[in-house]
């Protein structure tokens, strides 16, 4: 009896020595052990560069935490779908698009307070947690080879009312249908293209590249752009919101891994519009890896 007694009493000091290992301060990770980081992004080159920011970050500066990458998305609201719905952890978005295609906003030009209202909205209704912004803008805009503007008297956006009847729109297909795309767009400048043809945003460059359209809905930070001799006509209607990138992550996953919202933080304003079309033109006009690039960038700024 004596025997089973002290037996009994030896697995019980070992489960309590088990218990206080298990319990030490460890390092800065202690308590992410195992667990998960899901990164999304869209399915364009600078959706991509961001994603791979994201997780590269956390891979490298956070060995116990397994993370995972669901790149390449099928636009804006499936990233949306997916966050909300805890399907992945974090994102990039701009505030232009949480304002108005996610939230049924109306247009506000401030970008702080853009960010503001974003931010409470997102931590109120779905408790995802908008961080630091990243610094770039990345707006729509209307661009047009340099000839054709130059031939047509072309500066302002709503110059484009001299040659609407001829002219072909090149859009992605979210332009096409999003509220702060073309639908409000033509009612905002009055003006009504000859045709309108939606296509993967990776193709528009090289299709008004080729002439096979007249004039695309860029991204203000796209390399392509001075890469192809393209102009961005100005949006004199102040139409386009204010598109600043910031990393949103859901709460609860802030809450389970240690130290991550720091991190991330981290990033806060590093890329300008200029850097950010860098990035972008490694990956389009150079043809490097977007997690190459990615991880050249954190390299270089000392995060990795």
């Amino acid at each position: 009896m004596k025997k089973t007694r002290f037996i009994s009493l030896t697995i019980l000091f070992v489960m309590a020595l088990s218990f206080l290992a298990g319990c030490g301060t460890g390092t800065n990770n202690a308590g992410n052990s195992s667990k998960e980081f899901v990164v999304g992004s869209a399915s364009y080159t600078e959706q991509f560069i961001m994603g791979e920011l994201l997780a590269t970050l956390v891979e490298e500066n956070m060995p116990d935490v397994n993370v995972e990458r669901k790149l390449g998305l099928n636009g804006t609201m499936v990233v949306h779908s997916a966050i909300t719905n805890g399907d992945i952890d974090a994102a990039v978005e701009y505030t232009g698009s949480g304002l108005m295609q996610m939230l049924h906003m109306d247009l506000i030009t401030d970008p702080d307070e853009a960010y503001k209202v974003v931010r409470e909205n997102y931590h109120e209704k779905w408790g995802i947690k908008w961080l630091d912004p990243l610094g770039f803008n990345n707006t729509y805009a209307m661009a047009v080879k340099k000839d054709y503007a130059d031939a047509n008297g072309l500066k302002k956006a709503s110059d484009l009312i001299k040659v609407a009847s001829d002219t072909v729109l090149g859009c992605s297909m979210e332009f096409s249908e999003r509220p702060d795309g073309y639908p409000g767009w033509k009612e905002a400048y009055g003006i009504e293209f000859k045709e309108v043809v939606p296509m993967d945003p990776g193709l528009m460059y090289n299709s008004i590249k080729n002439d096979e359209v007249d004039v695309i809905s860029a991204f203000s930070t796209d390399g392509r752009i001075p890469a192809f001799d393209l102009v961005i006509l100005e949006d004199d209607r102040r139409f386009f919101p204010p598109y600043y990138a910031v990393p949103m992550v859901r709460e609860d996953t802030l809450s389970e891994i240690l130290g991550l919202e720091d991190l991330v933080n981290k990033l806060a304003g590093k890329i300008d519009d200029a850097k950010m079309a860098e990035l972008n033109a490694k990956v389009d006009i150079d043809g490097m890896d977007p997690h190459e690039v990615a991880k050249e960038f954190l390299q270089t700024e000392g995060l990795i």
